[in-house]
């Protein structure tokens, strides 16, 4: 049997060189970065070294980069102490951002912590930035707006650049979960005055369970998880050093290669585009992810000619072929509720069609995508 991985969206394959220096990191340098010996002093000079090198890449000061155990922890970190400790009484968001941010602004507007608002989206996902204008004029409060750079399910870009300075004119502070983008997109936060960002390792081919928050200098965030005075203060707890090492190294290997590699998977994309267009041409491409040019490159969400008797049995077909994709996000997979995403955005039809999400990697080859639409072909006739 055949095995293609297009859910990279998910989780990507640990490049090899991140296998080799986490094991290294776990063999020979074992000792309690807050430990004031030298193996303790080892495994701190190492995490402080990777610190620099990710602000270095993002164009950021040191001190902005804090370790967490992925995005949803660097969300949740980022806007309940944006709340606690900010001052911020109205956050703005939209209703396809990802869970790790609805929930969360949702469970603190329930407890009257905060007002809520929503942007409006236009058919394809789009957030418009003339209500987003009108929301941040509509009081005096002290606004926050979340808004994701790349959505994870139906991958659209937000002209983050825009946002950003839309925040900045009207005083708001500016939230971004960039976990689909971090390792994918070249950031300059000196350029893009974004006041604070998400990323997770095992987005960009690193280890799962480590990732980290850009908390802009002066924000007046503090910390969420009490204990020791790790992470500059921000986050108690003894450092996943393994963890640490490896998204330093698969950090610095995405953007290494990024022009070559984002131009391979972009091939990728494109050709996977194409072929489902010719081969099946009824399905159609949800959001903007048919769009090479205001989508991201990584992925692509697809609604097919199917029968809803006949989907419920896809991912099942997808699987024994040996193909993994998704129906939605990951986090969503153990839900029979649908996508929130595509509930915003698609018809009542299109609603009742099966819709997939397909995201690809550099370990993935055009032979992969030729058998998947084969297989996809063969079970919409």
């Amino acid at each position: 049997m055949k095995h293609v991985y297009l859910d990279n969206a998910a989780t990507t394959r640990v490049r090899d060189e991140v296998i080799t220096k986490m094991q290294e990191a776990l063999a020979t340098n074992y000792g309690n970065p807050s430990s004031t010996h030298s193996y303790g002093r080892t495994a701190k000079t190492a995490i402080e070294s990777a610190r620099k090198t990710i602000a270095k890449y993002m164009n950021a000061h040191p001190s902005e980069i804090i370790f967490t155990s992925g995005g949803t922890e660097a969300d949740n970190m980022i806007l309940r102490s944006a709340v606690k400790d900010g001052g911020i009484d109205t956050i703005i968001t939209s209703k396809i951002e990802h869970h790790a941010v609805l929930h969360t602004v949702e469970e603190m507007e329930q407890s009257g912590l905060i007002n809520l608002m929503y942007v409006a989206l236009d058919e394809v996902g789009n957030p418009s930035l003339e209500h987003l204008k009108e929301l941040l004029q509509k009081d005096e409060s002290k606004k926050l707006v979340s808004l994701m750079h790349v959505n994870n399910e139906i991958g659209n870009l937000l002209d983050i650049y825009e946002v950003a300075k839309i925040c900045k004119e009207h005083g708001a502070l500016f939230h971004s979960d960039s976990v689909q983008s971090i390792g994918h997109y070249g950031w300059d936060v000196k350029e893009i005055p974004v006041d604070f960002l998400a990323a997770a390792a095992h987005k960009f081919h690193g280890p799962k369970g480590i990732g980290f928050a850009f908390i802009r200098k002066n924000s007046g965030l503090k910390c969420m998880i009490s204990g020791g005075s790790q992470e500059r203060g921000f986050r108690a707890g003894t450092e996943s050093f393994h963890n640490i090492v490896g998204l330093e190294e698969a950090f610095v290997l995405a953007y290494e290669h990024l022009e070559k590699e984002q131009q391979y998977v972009k091939d990728l994309k494109s050709y996977f585009v194409e072929k489902v267009k010719r081969e099946i041409p009824q399905a159609k491409f949800n959001g903007l992810s048919g769009d090479l040019e205001k989508s991201t490159y990584t992925l692509a969400n697809v609604c097919l000619p199917i029968t809803p008797e006949k989907g419920l049995m896809l991912l099942f077909h997808l699987d024994i072929k040996g193909i993994a994709c998704s129906k939605g996000s990951a986090c969503q997979s153990g839900s029979d509720s649908g996508s929130h995403v595509l509930n915003e955005i698609l018809s009542g039809e299109d609603l009742k069609k099966p819709s997939l999400r397909f995201s690809f990697s550099k370990y993935n080859t055009k032979e992969e995508i030729d058998y998947t639409i084969e297989v996809l072909k063969e079970f919409t006739q």
